[in-house]
């Protein structure tokens, strides 16, 4: 059997007009403005002016990530194609790939095999701009600070206590920490300053948590930039930068619609990092999608503890949104990793490795149902070397949860491969459910991370270091304390140390740092060493990439 790339699959596959896949998900061509034949924006005014039931909306997470992979998008992909092979009206909501990961270690992030969205190439770079624009209104509001410090600092800002970082969607070691404004008075105010990746920015969480226009002008003129000598806030408000950011992403607030393989209407919009911010797609996309469709299938970042937890605390809270199933992907191989067999071993049968990896996926399903009151369903990732029984082990252990795993070979197969759990996900958004917070956002914050860290993590408890005490009590005197709490931290364990897969137990996780995103509406919880600014592996996935005398991009995933 040949094999083919990902790339090859996508360009081998005719795609339809955006204008047919506009009229599918019913978007009259008064809202559409294309970009080029396959690409098009569409009007948020859409969301007032047409009027029927939301449908329902369906969350598709994941067991905590490892080398071996899980295929949550490629599931999220083709649940939405299966979902329509059985008749039903959906659309699929995701993340836009950074260009960091793409040209960095991941390659492209548009799903997998014959579960894609299209065309990949572009979802995978330059896109619609979105990027761009959020890394030149950062980058403006950077500048306009340093400004305002050289031309004499009226509003008294300690270029020591400088917050803003400037930004750019690349994954660039060399950048993490720089010293600029050298050269002579005319070049601006020596200081330390360093660059985040653009994804991290608190720029993109406030537009993928930003209701409309006038709700982003106004988060955008919240966030803090820095501190005074007087140990006081100072924000984009005070800076008067705000107008000049908001027309920079007038555009970009717009969400992006484009198409699976099998021609389902796919919404990809916004893309902040899953483990220092929210990770999901835009709170405006996620309604257009609740709006067109009976269903909205949508998914966030790396495992259920990170990309669940703050999909449901935050977002769900912030958007009044209520899920109506939860799909957990889980694969055998990487269930064996967690189990502790190294990755040159996956190809074997091991149900002893598989057993002991378990309890991570069982974990994941007991706090979507008993701490979120939510119904979920198992997706197992089929890959050619998992076994009868293995696939069985992973089905009986969950039958035990009374909960049901369902086999799904949509990378090979599309929607086709997805039917059963498409049947599964939309029997469990018939069932009633009770859905709610993992914690009260009248606690105090101590208290609220606490929730997280037992109820969620299933830790011991907190350890917060004298400095994050400090910044939790000044937060608070702000009036920040009722803010959720975001917590930044591994994802590759439900603790705050990567080495420990599984299910561990008896841990405390350690706070670092508080900080506000007051723009994005959270509390920053940091634990462990987390890089807003990711580095290049020695091997990039750059290398690999090429284009043709023709035009045709090679290589990318």
């Amino acid at each position: 059997m040949e094999f083919k790339t990902d790339i090859e699959i996508a360009q081998e596959t005719p795609m339809l007009p955006i204008t047919e896949i506009a009229k599918t998900a019913g978007v009259d061509e008064k809202y559409l403005e294309q970009y080029g034949k396959y690409k098009a924006k569409v009007d948020y005014n859409i969301l007032n002016e047409v009027k029927r039931p939301d449908g329902k909306l369906i969350l598709v997470t994941a067991i905590n990530p490892t080398p071996a992979g899980e295929g949550k998008t490629t599931t999220t992909v083709g649940l939405a194609d299966g979902m329509r092979k059985i008749g039903k009206n959906v659309l699929v909501a995701l993340r836009e790939p950074s260009l960091g990961p793409v040209f960095g270690v991941k390659g492209g992030a548009a799903g997998g095999g014959y579960a894609q969205v299209v065309p990949m190439e572009d979802i995978n770079l330059h896109f619609t701009g979105d990027f761009h624009a959020i890394g030149a209104a950062n980058n403006l509001l950077a500048a306009m600070l340093d400004n305002h410090i050289y031309q004499g600092n009226a509003l008294n800002i300690d270029p020591r206590r400088i917050t803003w970082r400037r930004c750019v969607d690349m994954n660039d070691r060399q950048l993490r920490f720089i010293t600029d404004g050298l050269g002579g008075r005319v070049n601006g105010v020596p200081r330390e300053d360093g660059y985040d990746i653009t994804v991290a920015s608190e720029i993109m969480a406030v537009l993928c948590l930003s209701e409309s226009l006038a709700d982003l002008k106004k988060r955008l003129s919240s966030i803090i930039v820095g501190y005074t000598y007087q140990d006081e806030p100072v924000t984009v408000g005070d800076l008067k930068a705000a107008g000049a950011m908001t027309a920079l992403l007038r555009d970009a607030l717009k969400p992006n619609l484009v198409q699976t393989l099998e021609g389902t209407p796919a919404l990809v919009h916004g893309g902040p990092f899953a483990n220092i911010a929210h990770g999901c797609n835009s709170v405006i996309a996620t309604r257009m999608a609740l709006r067109l469709g009976d269903y909205a299938v949508t998914e966030a970042g790396f495992g259920a503890d990170l990309g669940a937890e703050k999909f449901l605390d935050i977002k769900c809270r912030t958007a009044g949104l209520t899920p109506s199933a939860v799909v957990i992907v889980a694969t055998v191989r990487a269930l064996k990793m967690h189990g502790g067999l190294p990755k040159n071993s996956l190809a074997e049968e091991n149900t002893e490795a598989l057993e002991k990896g378990l309890p991570n996926l069982l974990r994941h399903i007991e706090n979507i149902r008993d701490v979120y009151g939510l119904p979920c369903v198992v997706a197992v990732n089929r890959f050619p070397t998992d076994t009868d029984r293995e696939i069985d082990t992973v089905i009986r252990r969950c039958s035990e949860l009374g909960v049901k795993a369902v086999l799904s070979d949509v990378w090979a197969k599309g929607g086709e491969g997805g039917r059963e759990l498409a049947e599964e996900v939309v029997r469990l958004c018939e069932e009633e459910n009770d859905f709610s917070f993992s914690y009260a956002l009248d606690a105090g914050i101590e208290e609220k991370i606490e929730a997280v860290v037992r109820r969620v993590y299933r830790g011991e408890g907190i350890s917060v270091t004298p400095a994050a005490k400090k910044q939790i009590a000044r937060l608070t005197e702000l009036g920040f304390g009722s803010l959720p709490v975001c917590i930044a931290k591994t994802q590759y364990s439900f603790s705050d140390d990567a080495t420990k897969l599984g299910a561990p137990t008896g841990f405390t996780v350690t706070v670092k740092n508080v900080k506000v995103s007051a723009g994005a509406g959270f509390l920053v919880v940091l634990t462990g060493d987390i890089m807003t600014m990711p580095g290049l592996p020695k091997v990039p996935a750059a290398e690999k990439i090429d284009v043709d005398e023709n035009g045709k991009i090679t290589g990318l995933f």
